[in-house]
């Protein structure tokens, strides 16, 4: 099936099946006309030498430079070489190729003023596999993603680096192997490329994707602690979140309540506290919280997917051109922060409840630190420790981004949105959320294999499939294999796809 790309209509889990599953890309019939005739229209202005920013000027603190004719086609390779300023490894494919699909959709809506061809070049990447070498830091999120768009457009010129099957080769032999040909740079095609927040809502429309399902295994390893721990599942009742009236918290209790199903403790067969800790009874309400930022942070970033971001904006019918500030990155900035400091706030969460199920004072019943041989052996008690040293470094790492502004371009770009450091932030502390949410999943696999009541439904098939991958603790091992297993388990959702298939769908 290929994605018809039109400026409109562009979800996540549309970038998602194109940037990770390569599905094909292609331009609506009614964007190639609207491209056609922006450039249309961009021709003739630059004929009639009306001043035009990026065009026939200088950007940023230059942008009072007027350019002759001669200099305006050389102005855009130069603009590229310049801006190809980044540092660092290269971002990962997906992420590349997330932020192409963006670009597309911007020049889709017929406002960017490039030729077609440049627009085309990019679908014809998508489709036959050319990712270019980009690296991960240079953005400050306000002109655009400009550094690592850039090294993007460099491709356009039969320069820069591209990974093709599997390879890192030059630019150009990458596009000849790939079959595809070198568009150039005429006036306006290089910032066109370039100027919008591309990459950071790129990365942050696949980090979305990654932390709704992230969040669903949260609710998955919650369900498997309160099983272990005898929890009073009263806490779980809809009624209490539907009186309150937040979505996030209804739908997070219903997914924990669906897990237990079928099971002793749900059924009300097993004696249990009038009222648990925080960290057991608060869980709808907390991941709740972050249901609810994922769903404002999506309609954010959905609507900067569908939106033109580009400077300056050209409006072929009314002949018009304005010079404003859509690249900047704020409005994905802001929201994103919000998210990755709520997968660290689950996060803590999540340790709280490891934390209960190792310490014999709070366990009901289960033996200390999950060993049988307490004192010779140590069981999961560095387990925690291991937990522990994550959290701190996600806490590090909420600090918001998006206050951080330094002044740039001799103060022309005095407040810039640092939205790539939300981004490149975020993908780390959703690392260390793979870890710290399989070391709980770990740690309640663990304590479920010492009560012999029936547990739900749910949480009988996440065991199982733990089982899959980290045995039983029955003497100490070396724990680092067992970690990283689960790490991978939790990030690969192999997990919540047994679940979801046994239970139902947790939303």
């Amino acid at each position: 099936m290929t994605l018809i790309l039109k400026g409109a209509g562009l979800t996540i889990e549309e970038i998602v099946r194109v940037a990770r599953y390569n599905e094909p890309v292609a331009l609506h019939a009614e964007s190639v006309e609207k491209i056609r005739k922006c450039r249309a229209m961009l021709e003739k202005k630059i004929e009639a030498h009306e001043i035009m920013y990026g065009v026939n000027t200088g950007i940023g603190e230059f942008s009072e430079v007027v350019l002759n004719d001669d200099q305006v086609q050389d102005f855009q390779r130069y603009l590229i070489y310049n801006h190809a300023a980044g540092i660092g490894e290269a971002v990962p494919v997906e992420q590349v190729r997330a932020a192409m699909v963006a670009r597309i959709n911007v020049h889709a809506h017929g406002n960017s003023g490039s030729r077609l061809e440049i627009t085309q070049t990019l679908v014809d990447m998508l489709n036959k596999g050319v990712a270019p070498f980009v690296c991960n830091k240079g953005s400050v999120g306000a002109c655009g993603d400009l550094a690592p768009m850039s090294q993007i457009a460099l491709l356009l010129l039969g320069e820069g680096k591209a990974f093709y099957n599997g390879e890192l080769l030059d630019g150009k032999v990458a596009m000849e192997k790939a079959g595809i040909s070198i568009p150039g740079l005429h006036a306006r095609d290089g910032l066109a490329t370039i100027n919008g927040s591309n990459l950071l809502t790129a990365m942050s429309a696949l980090f979305l994707y990654d932390t709704n399902r992230w969040l669903k295994q949260a609710e998955i390893a919650c369900a498997m602690s309160l099983e272990a721990l005898m929890a009073n599942m009263k806490p779980y009742d809809s009624k209490i979140h539907e009186v309150r009236g937040f979505s996030g918290a209804v739908r997070s209790a219903n997914a924990i309540r669906k897990m237990v199903t079928g099971g002793d403790l749900a059924e009300g067969r097993l004696k249990c506290k009038v009222q648990d800790a925080y960290s057991m009874r608060s869980t709808p309400q907390v991941i709740g919280a972050a249901h609810d930022a994922l769903r404002w942070a999506r309609s954010q970033v959905e609507i900067e997917l569908n939106g033109v971001g580009d400077n300056p904006i050209f409006f072929p019918e009314e002949n018009l051109q304005l010079s404003g500030a859509n690249f900047q990155g704020s409005p994905v900035a802001v929201p994103m922060d919000m998210v990755g400091y709520c997968v660290t706030m689950v996060s803590v969460l999540s340790e709280r409840r490891m934390n209960r199920l190792n310490n014999p004072a709070l366990s009901v019943g289960l033996p200390a630190f999950l060993t049988k041989g307490a004192g010779m052996f140590s069981g999961l008690m560095l387990s925690q420790y291991t937990a522990d040293m994550q959290i701190v470094e996600q806490r590090i790492l909420s600090v918001p981004a998006s206050i951080q502004s330094i002044p740039a371009a001799a103060d022309q770009e005095d407040f810039v949105s640092m939205g790539m450091n939300t981004a490149l932030k975020n993908n780390q502390i959703l690392d260390n959320a793979y870890g710290i949410l399989g070391i709980e999943m770990m740690a309640a696999a663990q304590a479920l294999d010492f009560r012999n009541y029936q547990f739900g439904k749910g949480t009988t098939k996440a065991k199982e499939i733990v089982r899959k991958y980290v045995k039983f603790l029955d003497i100490d091992r070396p724990l680092y294999n067992d970690h990283n297993a689960m790490k991978s388990l939790i990030k690969s959702c192999e997990i919540l796809e047994e679940v979801e298939k046994e239970i139902g769908t947790l939303e």
